[in-house]
């Protein structure tokens, strides 16, 4: 019995180390100092006057290269009257939203879930905040008859955007047109139609 439980002991042990070196290792440095990172703008507002009707504006690594390690970027989304931040998501980074102007219908669908994909939805108002889980389709849309702001903060330098629409349907080269209209459940003219749409990205 002595034996079983050395065994079950270092078993145990063993799978606490195996799942600890799973994660992500600690970055190489603790902080960048890069002197001469400036972004500035914020302040203004992207153009909203195309199909969708909202602006990304990012700061992530990519503009303030002192951001390179520290696990953390941010953006401004504008929205037009009855504009939308199209079903999207970020594979490196859950993100956290709150609206400035305006009113914001935002949701997220859970992954293949005892539930299938479950809707989790809200209206939110000036000064409320939604979080939106890492990975998972999202999206963010202006009901109202006057412009939105948000700024949302997400947990990752670099967190990557796949607009589903852009992805499925405006991918270079194309995905098989029959692939698609069996994935979709569509006549293949559709499909074909929607391929040749100008993808807006956003």
């Amino acid at each position: 019995m002595k034996g079983v439980n050395i065994l079950l002991t270092l078993s145990v042990l063993g799978l606490a180390t195996f799942i600890a070196s799973a994660y992500d290792p600690g970055p190489l440095q603790d902080f960048c100092v890069a002197i001469d990172d400036l972004f500035s703008g914020l302040n203004i507002a992207g153009d909203t006057t195309h199909k969708v009707g909202s602006n990304v504006t990012n700061v992530n690594v990519d503009k303030i290269p002192g951001l390179n390690t520290l696990g953390v970027s941010l953006v401004r989304i504008d929205f037009a009257p009855y504009g939308e931040n199209p079903p999207h998501t970020h594979p490196r980074a859950t993100e956290i939203l709150v609206v400035v102007e305006g009113q914001l219908s935002v949701g997220f669908v859970t992954s293949n879930g005892q539930d299938g994909n479950r809707l989790f939805t809200k209206v939110l108002n000036k000064g409320d905040v939604f979080v939106f889980p890492i990975g998972l389709i999202h999206f963010q849309f202006n009901p109202g008859k006057v412009p939105a702001v948000a700024f949302a903060g997400l947990g990752s330098q670099n967190p990557g955007t796949i607009t589903i629409a852009n992805a499925v349907f405006g991918s270079n080269p194309a995905i098989n047109p029959e692939i698609l209209a069996k994935a979709f459940q569509l006549d293949q003219k559709i499909v074909e139609e929607l391929q040749k749409k100008f993808w807006v990205a956003n």
